[in-house]
């Protein structure tokens, strides 16, 4: 369960809202935990369709629901059916309109109270197939409509589904406006940075983390992700705008108002998973109102919300070139001068690392081969080790903002990866799951010439990383000065983490060397800074100004989710969803549990002190 809970205000039923994997939507009281309502889409679960499997309903298929969202129709009577409305987007691509008090469909929103988007996705340019696409992350609102990105499939084919963001109107679900990151007309800007071919036949590119949305000056902020395939740009030279970048769409027509490409060409999967961020900067004493934008690179880009001039100078710098043959790789990539990456951009051969010196052999053994160098060497024969590796950097739990001292917090991964590049023929033609394939199973590029081997950096001996801690970090920077302020390990090792990152053995002594880390922070008014995200299984507290940890607390399994805090009667509660991972923590689990101060409020004010709802 990753799902990152909200709040509804009291006139839409004061529910804490949750989603699980599988779609059911449950509102919760917020303060005893207890169901109120669930509604179940009844939605198909599976994986991808093949010809023997028409549905996809007998391969496995990865389920996840990043949350909903709600809405009040403000031209509805007080008091009125589905004034206040909760939207959800399902694995088979249906948008659903619920009466938020109730939990009941809102029978004048499409056919009675859903529309069916799942026709559109399989018949656009390029098609795609049942279970190909799917609704993960929350819909985004901006006044009276509703906004859908999408994930597609990975590593699979170089024409991928069509990656188009989606929008309806919030009262009827009627189509308001459709943009593609792949422009497909001459008459688009963006056209030049692709081949005629390339733009007809490219698919993704698409938004598969949340949107941003600045209701008042009517704008969207949209973090697309690479053009299929991964790993191979040969059948789409050019720099491949608007995929891997910020995007500013006008909310109600969806105009392109700026955009700004991140990574040009992306041959790292470094998709913007991301969530925009907005916040209210100063430059020269005038008010600059900001959006930042965080990679999977670790580097921060600061625009201007209404025109994307950027807040800080960004250089185009020269970048490794020489990939496999038929590749076109861009001379250079755009580095802000500040604030500083926050994580290493550079690996070489002596970065290679063991806990023992038998295990830095295996580690040799396995990967001195390789190709080393900076951020941005591509792919290649003899095999890549790409750093940051493709999981970030800043994944998808973005960063968090104080508007009052303009710090910014966010977790980062410091784990190595590798890409090789072999021919097909050399892959042993079976088509595997995105799982087997992160866990460097060979995988056809269709399409293309080549397959892909990738995988995390670990030692063939005992599966544990081959470079050194921290593995992962909490990280302050001083948005108005473009500095770091401060740096604190994340996570601990005192047990064997579950494939694929086990250890043979549990660890006697706590080990602080960082995990994992998917997920992201909240900061408080009281300037706490409160995350999961780790594979130890706890949920931490630390002080915003310092970096200090100030309290921490056990879970069921790992949170890898977004903490979020609400008051009920003048006390303060902090919730978290947490479910495991897929990829990186296999214990599963999928509970809510909430945190408060004593409810006579007489306790310390650190942080909380109890568990206060029921898992």
């Amino acid at each position: 369960m990753q799902v990152n809970p909200i709040l509804l205000p009291a006139a839409a039923g004061g529910h804490l809202m949750i989603c699980t994997p599988f779609g059911r939507v449950v509102a919760l009281d917020p303060a005893r935990g207890t169901e109120r309502w669930v509604f179940d889409p009844q939605s198909r679960i599976g994986g991808y369709a093949t010809p023997e499997d028409p549905e996809g309903l007998k391969s496995p298929g990865f389920a996840n629901c990043r949350g909903v969202s709600w809405w009040e129709d403000r031209q509805a009577p007080a008091g009125a059916f589905c004034r206040y409305r909760v939207f959800l987007a399902t694995h088979d691509l249906q948008l659903v309109a619920l009466d938020a008090p109730s939990g009941k469909l809102c029978p004048d929103f499409g056919r009675a109270g859903s529309v069916a988007i799942e026709p559109t996705v399989l018949n656009a340019q390029p098609p795609a197939v049942k279970g190909e696409v799917k609704f993960s992350g929350p819909p985004t609102v901006i006044n009276d409509v509703v906004a859908l990105g999408t994930s597609v499939r990975d590593f699979n084919r170089a024409n991928a589904p069509n990656g188009s963001v989606r929008a309806f109107d919030a009262r009827t679900g009627t189509p308001r406006w459709t943009f593609d990151p792949v422009p497909r007309s001459p008459a688009d800007p963006a056209y030049a940075g692709w081949t005629p071919e390339a733009a007809a036949n490219t698919g993704a590119g698409n938004v598969w983390g949340v949107m941003s949305a600045d209701e008042g000056r009517d704008l969207l902020f949209l973090p697309t992700s690479g053009p299929s395939p991964d790993f191979y740009g040969g059948t789409r030279p050019g720099d491949n705008h608007y995929a891997n970048s910020i995007v500013a769409l006008r909310g109600s027509t969806g105009e392109v108002v700026w955009h700004f490409q991140t990574v040009h060409h992306d041959v790292w999967d470094y998709d913007n998973a991301a969530q925009p961020t907005l916040i209210e900067l100063t430059r020269e004493d005038r008010p600059f109102p900001a959006v930042i934008q965080a990679t999977k690179t670790g580097m921060l880009y600061i625009f201007n919300r209404e025109t994307g001039e950027p807040f800080f100078p960004i250089e185009e710098r020269p970048v490794p070139q020489g990939g496999v043959p038929g590749e076109v790789l861009s001379p250079t990539q755009p580095f802000p001068v500040k604030p500083p990456a926050l994580v290493p951009q550079n690996f070489t051969a002596a970065d290679l690392w063991g806990m023992t010196p038998w295990e830095r052999s295996a580690c040799r053994a396995a990967y001195g081969d390789f190709r080393y160098g900076g951020i941005f060497t591509p792919p290649s024969f003899e095999g890549t080790i790409m750093w940051p590796s493709s999981a970030g950097g800043v994944n998808w739990g973005g960063v968090a903002v104080d508007p009052r001292s303009r710090i910014l917090v966010t977790n980062v991964i410091r784990l190595g990866h590798y890409a090789k590049v072999l021919p097909a023929a050399e892959a042993d033609g079976l088509r595997r799951s995105m799982q087997e394939n992160m866990l460097g199973a060979p995988v056809r590029l269709l399409g293309t010439p080549y397959a892909v081997k990738q995988a995390a950096l670990l030692s063939p001996t005992n599966q544990m990383p081959c470079t050194a801690p921290p593995y992962a970090q909490l990280i302050a920077v001083d948005l108005q000065a473009g500095t770091i302020l401060w740096k604190s390990t994340l996570g601990v090792w005192d047990h064997s983490l579950p494939p694929p990152m086990a250890a043979p053995v549990s660890l006697p002594l706590p080990l602080a060397w960082g995990t994992p880390t998917f997920g992201g922070p909240m900061l408080t008014a009281g300037g706490l800074t409160f995350i999961g995200a780790t594979g130890d299984d706890r949920f931490r507290a630390f002080d915003t100004a310092t970096g200090r940890e100030l309290w921490e607390a056990r879970l069921p399994t790992g949170a890898f989710a977004l903490p979020m805090s609400y008051a009920v009667g003048g006390r303060q509660f902090v919730v978290i969803a947490s479910g495991g991972h897929a990829f990186v923590y296999q214990k599963p689990g999928d509970q809510i549990t909430a945190f408060a101060l004593p409810a006579d409020r007489s306790g310390p004010r650190s942080a909380p002190g109890e568990a206060a709802v029921g898992q």
